[in-house]
């Protein structure tokens, strides 16, 4: 289960007028859809700009279908081993993607799931932490469409702290520091930048941002607190409040404190998209620029990464056998 994005220019107004129609982010109390349209038909215009800007289209929809593809020929590669402590055999195994705002929608491959009878369906969301505005919303949008027996279903709420979702990442970082030279290594500050959401959902007791901050510290913590590291939030939507310090804010403070090295960790995404692309690698490095940054690089997104796919396969295999094991960490 992922967001989805927008495939084509021609595609962008009708993904935000899902989007905003959603009552899980956007809960009005009447004229919702008819808002949404309105919203989404003005937005349009500046949003096809940033993705003409990354490639006319959203990566996010390439990259979850590899992510799919891997998470299916892995756990085809676990069922048949005999040793894997299957309570009975699996005769057929099949990982589908479910998107929320775009193409495939959530009600069209909920109808091809309960037309396939199968024995379990486990949802994945590839939301590491939980917010309702994200996987609930999913969940949501599941119980909403969803005609099959509701019993079989499985819900994986989150995997925040799980060992090989942090490894994931820490392989990344990695990956970041070697683009400095060696001297230059142990100068540089870890961002770790966050979509963020309205402050009013933490009060509601939305647990993500206190699930970001548990993943910032538990990669961190493992590295041994290699390097001066920061947290800050994304993507600030509307006249309210919302979690704070921005990413644009953080990078000026930064600067000002005379930091001329900035690894920016998108910590919230599993996947180069919109606001990884565009957001950070090229409107933030403006701010970036500007604070006097010198090296400013945004992690690579754990995309094609073996071992988030290890994760996930982890995770579902866990529901299979009702264990809670976690191996290879």
């Amino acid at each position: 289960m992922n967001l989805g994005g927008p495939d084509s220019l021609d595609a962008i107004e009708p993904f935000l007028r899902n989007l905003f129609s959603d009552p899980d982010i956007f809960n009005l109390p009447f004229g919702q859809k008819l808002l949404a349209k309105i919203i989404a038909k003005r937005r349009a215009p500046k949003v096809a700009e940033e993705y003409e800007l990354i490639g006319g289209k959203s990566p996010i929809n390439e990259w979850t279908e590899i992510q799919r593809s891997m998470l299916e020929k892995r756990l085809h590669e676990i069922i048949s081993d005999d040793s894997a402590g299957l309570p009975e055999k699996i005769t057929e195994l099949k990982v589908f993607t479910a998107m929320r705002y775009w193409n495939p929608l959530t009600a069209v491959i909920a109808e091809q799931v309960a037309a396939g009878n199968f024995d379990k369906v486990i949802l994945v969301p590839l939301y590491p932490h939980y917010s309702i505005t994200t996987t609930g919303s999913s969940f949501n949008e599941w119980k909403r469409v969803y005609k099959g027996d509701m019993s079989k279903v499985a819900y994986i709420r989150n995997y925040y702290n799980h060992p090989l979702y942090v490894k994931a990442i820490n392989e990344r970082i990695d990956e970041g520091l070697l683009r400095w030279p060696e001297e230059r290594r142990q100068m540089v500050h870890i961002l770790f930048s966050a979509h963020g959401t309205p402050v009013s959902l933490v009060k509601k007791g939305d647990p993500y941002s206190g699930e970001i901050r548990n993943t910032m510290e538990t990669v961190m913590k493992l590295r041994s607190y290699s390097h001066m590291y920061h947290l800050s939030f994304q993507s600030k939507v509307g006249p309210v409040k919302w979690l704070e310090p921005a990413t644009d804010d953080k990078l000026m403070e930064l600067g000002e404190k005379g930091v001329k090295d900035v690894l920016v960790v998108p910590i919230s995404f599993v996947s180069d998209h919109v606001e990884t692309s565009f957001e950070l690698d090229i409107e933030y490095r403006h701010n970036a620029e500007e604070a006097k940054i010198d090296n400013y690089i945004v992690m690579t997104g754990l995309n094609d990464s073996a071992t988030f796919v290890e994760c996930l396969s982890q995770l579902v295999m866990n529901e299979l056998t009702g264990k809670k094991e976690i191996l290879n960490a």
